[in-house]
């Protein structure tokens, strides 16, 4: 019998499964349609559209892996969370960061995830900025 922690587990593996892939349809799958994004040191994004235009813009200005990733669960499913390290070249330059050119960097990161009925509602991403800007100034 598969428990509700068992069932987060397994949607956040298919979730970064899809991350890894770049394939946002089986990403956005995962999610609620009024999805709360809470982005690293940014606003709070809600709803699928404005997901895939954030993944959309991630995929042209990073080139990003996660390695090392771990996943935790709450006993009832509801809350969840990963740590794992970003493998990253910065390919296009984000508006007030240094200029892109390739740089490599390899960030320790975090998410923090709440899921409603079986799908993702909430994901907040957290990463030190300032170890990305020293990494590729």
């Amino acid at each position: 019998m598969t428990t509700a922690q068992d069932a987060t587990l397994a949607l956040l593996t298919n979730y970064y499964a899809a991350f890894a892939a770049h394939d946002h349809a089986a990403m956005l799958d995962c999610l609620t349609d009024d999805i709360e994004h809470r982005i690293n040191q940014g606003p709070v994004e809600h709803g699928k559209e404005a997901f895939a235009k954030f993944m959309t813009g991630m995929d042209t200005a990073y080139s990003e892996e996660l390695e090392d990733m771990v996943l935790f669960a709450s006993e009832d499913g509801t809350r969840a969370a990963a740590e794992f390290r970003v493998l990253g070249k910065y390919l296009e330059t984000a508006e007030g960061y240094p200029e892109a050119h390739g740089q490599s960097y390899d960030l320790p990161a975090g998410a923090f995830f709440t899921l409603k009925d079986g799908k993702i509602s909430r994901i907040s991403v957290f990463y030190n900025a300032e170890d990305w800007v020293a990494q590729v100034s």
